[in-house]
C-alpha cells in the first residue's frame, strides 16, 4: 500500500490531517452539534475516553470562541494523552469516584453542562459480543456523568446498535427526559455504531448515584432503578450535510480544478505508548 493510499480512501482523514485535527472522529462531533447545537450556552464540558484527543480538539476550538473567558474543558482517558491548548486532562479511569471528584474540583465545586463520550471497546467482529462490550462501557460513561452532570445537562455517547438498543434507550429515559439517536454523515456506513444525544438530565427521586459501582460489579438486583423500563422508540437522524462526503467512497488526491494542489500531511498527533510498540520492537529485532 503507497503512502496516499489512506488519503485516497478516507476523505474525512484527509481532510482531519488538513484542518489539524488529530482524528477523523472530529466531524462527527460538528456534525452532531449542527443538527442538535449542543454547545450553546454550555461553558464547562467534561470529554470522557478522550484520547487521542480530537473531540477535545473540537471543544476547544468552538466553545472557545468568540473570546470565552469563563470556559473550562476536562479530558479523561487512561491513556497519556498529548496536550491540547485549553483544555485540562486527567489521566484516570472513568469507573473511578476519586476522577469524579478531580473533575468536580476543576469546575471549583460547579457541574458540568456537557459530558461526551466517544469510547469504544476494540473490536472482535463478533457483534453480540462488540455490541454487550460497548453497552458496558456506556454504563460506565453514564455512571461517572450522574456525578459530574448538572441537572438539565447534555449527554452524548457512541453505541453500537444491536437487538437490545430499545433496552438502552429506555434505561436512558430514567435519567434524561429527551434521548435522540442520530448517525453522523462522517460515520461509515459499514460501522454499526451511532450516537445517542440525551437532553435534560435529572437524578430520579430517592436514586444514589454511588449505587451504580454495583451495576459495574454485576450486582443489578442489588440496585433499587426506577421502576421505567418500557420499551423507548426514539427518533433517529442522520446528521450532516446529505450532499457531503461520502464515507465510504474513495475520491481522488486532487478533488476538482478548483481545489488546491493536494499536499501530504503528516497525521496530527502519533500515538503516545501505544499497546502495540513493544510487538514493532521485538519485530524490528527479529528483521535485524
Amino acid at each position: 500500500m503507497g503512502r496516499y493510499s489512506k488519503d485516497k480512501r478516507d476523505i474525512y482523514y484527509r481532510k482531519a490531517k488538513e484542518v489539524g485535527y488529530r482524528a477523523r472522529s472530529a466531524f462527527k462531533l460538528l456534525q452532531i452539534n449542527e443538527e442538535y447545537h449542543i454547545f450553546d450556552q454550555v461553558s464547562r464540558a467534561v470529554d470522557l475516553c478522550a484520547a487521542p484527543g480530537s473531540w477535545s480538539q473540537v471543544l476547544s476550538r468552538e466553545l472557545y470562541k468568540p473570546e470565552k473567558k469563563d470556559v473550562k474543558i476536562v479530558a479523561v482517558d487512561l491513556q497519556e494523552m498529548a496536550p491540547i491548548e485549553g483544555v485540562i486532562q486527567i489521566q484516570g479511569d472513568i469507573t473511578s469516584k476519586k476522577t469524579a471528584d478531580e473533575i468536580i474540583n476543576h469546575f471549583e465545586g460547579k457541574k458540568a453542562q456537557l459530558v461526551i463520550c466517544d469510547g469504544a471497546p476494540d473490536v472482535t467482529g463478533l457483534h453480540d459480543m462488540d455490541v454487550y462490550v460497548q453497552s458496558q462501557l456506556l454504563l460506565s460513561a453514564l455512571s461517572i456523568t450522574a456525578q459530574v452532570l448538572c441537572d438539565g445537562g447534555t449527554f452524548i455517547a457512541k453505541i453500537f446498535r444491536g437487538r437490545d438498543v430499545t433496552l438502552l434507550f429506555a434505561q436512558l429515559r430514567v435519567f434524561f427526559s429527551e434521548v435522540a439517536c442520530c448517525k453522523p454523515k462522517s460515520s461509515r456506513n459499514s460501522s454499526m455504531e451511532a450516537f445517542v444525544v440525551c437532553r435534560d438530565f435529572s437524578i430520579p427521586e430517592g436514586f444514589d448515584v454511588n449505587q451504580f459501582a454495583l451495576c459495574l460489579s454485576g450486582q443489578y438486583k442489588n440496585v433499587p432503578f426506577p421502576n421505567k423500563v418500557n420499551a423507548e422508540i426514539v427518533p433517529f437522524l442522520a446528521c450532516g450535510d446529505l450532499c457531503g462526503y461520502d464515507s465510504d467512497k474513495s475520491y481522488p488526491l486532487q478533488l476538482g480544478e478548483d481545489e488546491e494542489e493536494f499536499v501530504y500531511h503528516e497525521p496530527v498527533q502519533k500515538p503516545i505508548h501505544p499497546a502495540y510498540s513493544e510487538y514493532l520492537n521485538m519485530k524490528r529485532k527479529c528483521v535485524d
